[in-house]
C-alpha cells in the first residue's frame, strides 16, 4: 500500500476564514478528509501534517524517510519563499514530491514569483484553489503506480 504524506505549512490551519477571496472557504480539514477518501479509495494510505513553525515542518520531512512515505504533496505556503532548511530537508530525504499552491502566486506579489522547491518537485500546482491538491493526489498515485518504490 502507498504511504502519502500531505503537508501544509504556516496559516494554512485558517482555510476558510482567512482571506476567504484568495483563499476561498474550505477548511483544511475538508481538504484533508477528501483527500484522505480519495486515497482511500485508490488502496493507498495517506496522513495530513500542518505546522506554523519551520523547524516542525523540517522535522516532520525527515520523518517522512523513516515511516516509508513514497510521496509528499506540500503546500509551504510562506516558506516557499524563505526557506532553505525546508529545501535541504526535501532534498535530504529525496522522496518525490509536488509542491502546491492555493492561489496563482505569479498574479500576486513580486515577492511570491520566487519559490526555494519547484526545482526539486516533480510539479507545481497553482491557482487552482483546493482542487489543486486533489490534482496533486491524482499525479501522485500516477506516479506510484508507474515507478513504485524499489
Amino acid at each position: 500500500m502507498s504511504q502519502l504524506l500531505v503537508m501544509h505549512g504556516p496559516n494554512l490551519n485558517l482555510l476558510g476564514t482567512r482571506e476567504p477571496d484568495v483563499y476561498g472557504w474550505v477548511t483544511l480539514a475538508e481538504i484533508d478528509k477528501a483527500l484522505a477518501d480519495k486515497a482511500q479509495a485508490a488502496g493507498a494510505e495517506l496522513s495530513s501534517f500542518q505546522s506554523n513553525h519551520e523547524g516542525v515542518i523540517v522535522d516532520r520531512i525527515q520523518k517522512a524517510l523513516t515511516e516509508q512515505v513514497d510521496f509528499v504533496l506540500i503546500n509551504p505556503a510562506a516558506y516557499t519563499h524563505t526557506s532553505i532548511a525546508i529545501r535541504d530537508a526535501l532534498a535530504g530525504v529525496a522522496l518525490p514530491f509536488i509542491e502546491i499552491h492555493l492561489s496563482n502566486v505569479h498574479k500576486r506579489e513580486a515577492f511570491r514569483h520566487h519559490s526555494y522547491f519547484s526545482d526539486l518537485a516533480e510539479a507545481v500546482i497553482c491557482g487552482l484553489g483546493w482542487k489543486g491538491y486533489l490534482y496533486a493526489l491524482d499525479f501522485a498515485l500516477e506516479h506510484l503506480a508507474e515507478k513504485p518504490r524499489a
